[in-house]
Formats: C-alpha cells, sequence, structure tokens
C-alpha cells in the first residue's frame, strides 16, 4: 500500500482514550479516536475550523453548542468553526473518525 491508502485498526486503551492521525495535510486532518464505555473528551473549540465526527462504530452521548445527542454507529456530527464540542460519555465501545478543515495548529 502507498500513502493514499491505510487499514483502520482500532486500538483501546482503558486508561484513557486513544487517538491516531490517518492523514494531516495543508488543507484537511483526518484522525481515529477509540474510546471504551465511560471515557469522554471535554469540551473545546477549533479556531477557525470546522470538525466532523463519523460514528464508526458504537454509541455515545455528544455535545455540539447547547445540543446533546446520543448517537450511534452511521451517525455524523458537524461541529462548525469556534463551537465547543466534545464527547460527554461513551456508552459503547465507540470508535469515531474525525476530520478537521483546516487542519489544528
Amino acid at each position: 500500500m502507498t500513502q493514499y491508502f491505510q487499514q483502520l485498526d482500532a486500538t483501546f486503551s482503558a486508561e484513557r482514550p486513544v487517538k491516531r492521525d490517518l492523514a494531516r495535510g495543508g488543507s484537511l486532518f483526518a484522525g481515529l479516536n477509540c474510546f471504551e464505555p465511560g471515557q469522554t473528551q471535554a469540551m473545546h473549540t477549533h479556531a477557525g475550523a470546522d470538525k466532523f465526527y463519523f460514528v464508526v462504530s458504537g454509541k455515545a452521548r455528544i455535545a455540539v453548542g447547547g445540543d446533546i445527542a446520543t448517537v450511534e454507529t452511521g451517525a455524523l456530527i458537524w461541529a462548525p468553526a469556534d463551537v465547543p464540542h466534545g464527547v460527554i460519555e461513551v456508552l459503547a465501545r465507540t470508535v469515531l473518525l474525525v476530520a478537521i478543515a483546516p487542519p489544528p495548529g
């Protein structure tokens, strides 16, 4: 395989969520975030960058702005630039594909 194709292997840790960078270009970042039940991601923002979460597998409660929803496999979540967002609670082992444009920092 070349750099343009990857196998998305999920890795989990009981201590904390696992983040894996998949790709970083000049205008887009993509990563894989893996959570065990009960884990969270603190509310945060990305200045000037939109973020998408795609639920590859699992179930979690996610917040964007003042909205909180329970999402499952197949859900797409959009956090516009500068809007607080985070994973409130993971309810089942969960894999999120994350994309941010433009890339953070």
